[in-house]
């Protein structure tokens, strides 16, 4: 979010200063497991898909209309081809037709979705970095923010490097802040809401796992749409669910580590040389009612940890390797009773859903394995106006990314660039 909105005011001349705090790296420095913080974010480190829809990755058409929306995606879209090194590589996927076979169990959401390729993500963002340096951006690098104050425009960090722990804090004054921390982030903006008693609108939890399997299982579906999305409801439960954010060919389960839990994600490698034939997706619920959604998803997952690592299970196989051949970190149990119980009355929902794909991909039978959780963190979000996203309360505070419950790469960038335009306007 912070990137591309730092893109639009360089490119349309903005002559104030533009500084970026991260608790990461720079891309020249970041290593690859480095997924949670740094350049680009989580996404633009280590998935490169970009989807091409309203309906997908929040509700950016709410505050902006339709085609509005769909201008900013292409905004986004053209930095992403704009820094690629190959950018003649970047393909679209849009698939039309539902399958007869899919819709007995399932329904089939299709829509767009830009391919960027992974083995180039960090090579993108080593020239977008670069552009912005040349364009006087000021990083300040691996600090966290402790604080923010928003009556007097002031913020305040630390390094977190571990020989500078005894430092004193630093902070800086700001015109305008854009609040646009990733997914590690966003249990400091929730704390935030609650200290200035922002006005907040609930988030449903979104919990479920990552599910494994050999790709020739699913290669009918695979023909017809890449990064498929299965889905399905149940409207008087106040569940739903959804396969998503799904990787194929050279696909690898990434582990994440969330306010010290393990949670699992993940992604795929464009290069041959890395394929194994394997294909990856999450299945993810979406739970309506629960009076404290963000507390009762952190108790979840807290419980489907053993020792501070998260759960496999697999009636016939083992956990896979990264892409860098390591075991991937998981413990294995051989009964679901544990994952039933943390997730209860849930996990039924996940488990139907699973042998609801037995039948229809009939070769898959045990052939299949599933990491635990999943879990998308969708904090409490803060009442903003439509215009720029602004928060109702102080007005030169805009919230976006994570921080304003977007999920994806697009929408994220599609909202930093919505408050650049809005600043731009003002300086005009």
């Amino acid at each position: 979010a912070n990137v591309n909105a730092a893109t639009k005011l360089i490119d349309n001349g903005f002559d104030g200063k533009i500084t970026i705090i991260d608790m990461g790296k720079n891309p020249y420095d970041r290593k690859y497991s480095e997924v949670m913080e740094g350049f680009l974010g989580a996404g633009g480190w280590s998935d490169g898909k970009l989807t091409y829809h309203t309906s997908i990755g929040g509700q950016l058409s709410k505050y902006c209309g339709e085609e509005k929306a769909m201008e900013l995606f292409d905004q986004v879209i053209a930095n992403f081809k704009r820094f690629h090194p190959k950018p003649e590589e970047v393909q679209c996927s849009d698939p039309q037709a539902e399958p007869d076979f899919i819709k007995p169990y399932f329904g089939l959401r299709l829509f767009p979705v830009w391919h960027v390729g992974t083995d180039y993500l960090h090579e993108i963002g080593k020239n977008w970095y670069d552009f912005l340096v040349e364009g006087g951006v000021e990083f300040i690098w691996e600090q966290k923010v402790s604080d923010i104050n928003f009556r007097h425009n002031e913020i305040t960090f630390k390094s977190v490097k571990p020989e500078f722990a005894n430092m004193d804090n630093d902070s800086l004054f700001y015109d305008t802040l854009i609040f646009g921390v990733g997914k590690s982030g966003i249990d400091f903006g929730k704390k935030l809401a609650e200290q200035y008693k922002l006005p907040t609108e609930p988030k449903p939890v979104q919990i479920g796992v990552r599910f494994e399997a050999p790709q020739k299982h699913f290669q009918k579906l695979i023909d017809v749409s890449y990064d498929f999305k299965l889905y399905r409801k149940y409207e008087d439960k106040g569940v739903s669910l959804r396969s998503f954010c799904t990787n194929n060919n050279a696909a690898y389960v990434a582990v994440e580590e969330t306010y010290g839990d393990h949670s699992y994600n993940g992604h795929a490698k464009k290069d041959e040389s890395f394929r194994n034939d394997m294909t990856n997706f999450g299945i993810l619920m979406e739970v309506q009612g629960i009076s404290k959604p963000f507390e009762w998803a952190r108790d979840v997952v807290k419980k489907l940890q053993i020792d501070g690592t998260g759960l496999y299970y697999s009636p016939t196989r083992k956990p896979s390797t990264t892409s860098e051949g390591e075991n991937v970190s998981a413990i294995q149990v051989d009964r679901l009773h544990e994952i039933s119980k943390a997730m209860q009355p849930y996990f039924p929902y996940v488990y139907d859903f699973i042998n609801d794909m037995k039948k229809v991909f009939p070769t898959l039978k045990d052939d299949w394995g599933i990491y635990v959780p999943e879990v998308k963190y969708l904090s409490p979000e803060p009442l903003v106006d439509y215009t720029n996203l602004a928060l109702t309360k102080y007005p030169n505070v805009h919230f976006v990314g994570d921080a304003l419950s977007a999920r994806g790469i697009t929408v994220s960038g599609a909202q930093g660039t919505y408050v650049a335009e809005s600043i731009l306007g003002k300086t005009k």
